[in-house]
């Protein structure tokens, strides 16, 4: 296989994991590396959304004993259902919304400008969450009821406009709702097992024909690099939010889009060369 292509499917598994979690949009940082790594096209679209499964598979390892735990205690245990129930109610939004507007939205937003746009508008929604006093009446994931489920489906569902980040809408629609900055992030990051694995199945089988097992390398590769860089931002950033907040990365976000939009109308990056 080619040297060149499975080194971009490292920087892009890498930029994939680092990114997944945190509320800076995954989907916006590949588009953008996509674009600066000539990596583009459909097939490249469903390699970016299939490498996702590698972020998962890190969040599943890290919490595989209390994953296993609520499993063991389905049968029995209504906070063991409950929270299942939740994952649930509070995927289908997004499902939904994503099956009938995903192809209009991928054929209109899926640009660096929009992007770029999404993540400053993004970033200065966090600056407001922020400085907003929060309330606390949820504590843990297990003490949610299913009405915060639904509000926190619909906020995860702002995540189909590329740049919005998906784990930013959940975490920040979390803290508005009332829930602890941990809740917020572990919701986000179960949460995301169901949305990402469905995402990166339907993906892979609508485009299968795209694809050949020329590609098992180059999608293993990805996966392997995605896997590893998000295990490791997983354990940062359970550890800085225990003492910070989010505005560095509201900041993070205004400054990239900035940058993003001043490269792309000063002429000095091709931001939609190969789309």
């Amino acid at each position: 296989m080619d040297l060149a292509l499975l080194l971009k499917a490292v920087v892009l598994g890498i930029v994939e994991g680092l990114t997944e979690f945190l509320p800076i949009s995954s989907t916006g940082h590949l588009i953008l590396a996509s674009q600066l790594l000539d990596f583009t096209g459909e097939r490249a679209k469903v390699f970016t959304i299939a490498i996702q499964t590698g972020a998962i598979l890190a969040v599943c390892w890290e919490y595989r004993g209390r994953l296993m735990g609520a499993l063991a205690d389905l049968p029995h245990k209504s906070s063991a259902r409950g929270f299942f129930l939740n994952l649930g109610i509070a995927f289908l939004p997004l499902a939904v919304l994503g099956l009938l507007f995903g192809n209009a939205i991928k054929a209109t937003l899926f640009n660096p400008v929009a992007v770029a746009v999404a993540f400053i508008v993004g970033g200065f929604v966090i600056l407001w969450a922020e400085r907003r006093r929060h309330e606390i009446r949820v504590q843990s994931v297990e003490d949610m009821r299913w009405t915060d489920a639904v509000k926190l489906g619909l906020a995860q569902a702002f995540a189909l406009v590329p740049g919005t980040s998906r784990a930013g809408a959940t975490i920040i629609g979390g803290l508005l709702f009332g829930l602890s900055r941990k809740a917020a992030i572990e919701f986000s990051f179960f949460l995301a097992i169901p949305t990402l694995l469905s995402a990166g199945a339907y993906e892979i089988v609508k485009h299968r024909d795209l694809l050949s097992a020329d590609d098992i390398g180059l999608f293993a590769v990805g996966l392997a690099a995605s896997f590893v860089s998000a295990m490791i931002a997983v354990r940062a950033l359970l550890r800085y939010i225990s003492t910070h907040d989010f505005t560095v990365f509201a900041w993070y976000r205004i400054a990239f889009g900035v940058i993003v939009l001043i490269t792309a109308y000063g002429g000095l990056v091709d931001w939609g060369a190969g789309q």
